[in-house]
């Protein structure tokens, strides 16, 4: 079973940037479907962003532009770049990974069977 691990959390202001970070253990994230959700209070978790094993990505409409996924497969680690960022985009971010390549075709919670237990940020206007 899988092992991921988020960090680089924080607070920011508006308009300033984070970068998360996720690292890995028990399979190779080159041949998973991995990803972002975010989770803001009293809210329903949200997918942010995914990136197939073959490197295709896909944005939840919201982050477009602003943010940035990447992965270094030698490190085995996941990464989340955020410019610009809004209030709005504060909340528990969760690294997600799953086997299956279909995962990544669509935002959704159900598709990720592997949770990290994620990290917070914090953005004031």
């Amino acid at each position: 079973q899988g092992h991921l691990v988020e960090s680089g959390g924080g607070s920011a202001q508006a308009g300033g940037s984070l970068r998360l970070s996720c690292v890995v253990s028990g399979f190779t994230i080159s041949t998973y479907c991995m990803g972002w959700f975010r989770q803001a209070p009293g809210k329903d978790d949200e997918g942010v962003t995914v990136v197939g094993s073959d490197g295709r990505v896909k944005y939840a409409d919201s982050v477009k532009v602003r943010f940035t996924i990447s992965k270094d497969n030698a490190r085995n680690t996941l990464y989340l770049e955020m410019n610009n960022l809004k209030a709005e985009d504060s909340g528990r971010y969760y690294c997600v990974a799953d086997p299956w390549a279909g995962a990544c075709l669509h935002l959704q919670r159900g598709n990720f069977g592997l949770w990290g237990k994620g990290t917070q940020v914090t953005v004031s206007s």
